[in-house]
């Protein structure tokens, strides 16, 4: 299976297993449990979508918008639940307004969910852990 190393962003291929141990970068040599959200910009969104196996759970977010501030503990807790399950991304529409254009974002926070380079689901507003656990889980093979 195909996953991008969440600090370096380089492709790794590592065998599907139901839990994991240990698994590291091939380049950068950091873990890639992290399950730190990654930053989307315009330069490596589609990187990021087309090469990864896992399903990609992308937050369009900004550092205005109030819910989106109260959704982020949230975002990242539910993130560390899924370690090589699921790929949480965030992409901040006020730097990166191409990106907010080009997927018709027009209010936020929006999820929106890749699985093998498409788009899958999206949802506005913020969701409680509980339920952004039940909709990654849906898309989990």
């Amino acid at each position: 299976m195909r996953v991008v190393c969440p600090h370096c962003k380089s492709v790794n291929n590592i065998p599907q297993k139901d839990s994991y141990k240990k698994a590291n970068c091939g380049s950068c040599k950091k873990s890639l449990l992290d399950t730190s959200p990654i930053e989307l910009t315009n330069t490596n969104f589609d990187e990021v979508i087309v090469n990864s196996d896992l399903p990609v759970v992308v937050d369009f977010w900004a550092p205005w918008c109030g819910p989106c501030k109260m959704f982020a503990p949230v975002y990242e807790k539910s993130a560390k639940n899924f370690p090589l399950k699921a790929l949480y991304t965030k992409v901040n529409t006020e730097n990166e307004q191409n990106l907010g254009g080009r997927f018709a974002i027009r209010s936020i926070p929006t999820l929106i969910i890749f699985k093998a380079g498409k788009e899958v689901r999206r949802l506005s507003g913020a969701l409680d852990e509980h339920s952004l656990n039940n909709l990654v889980k849906e898309f989990i093979a």
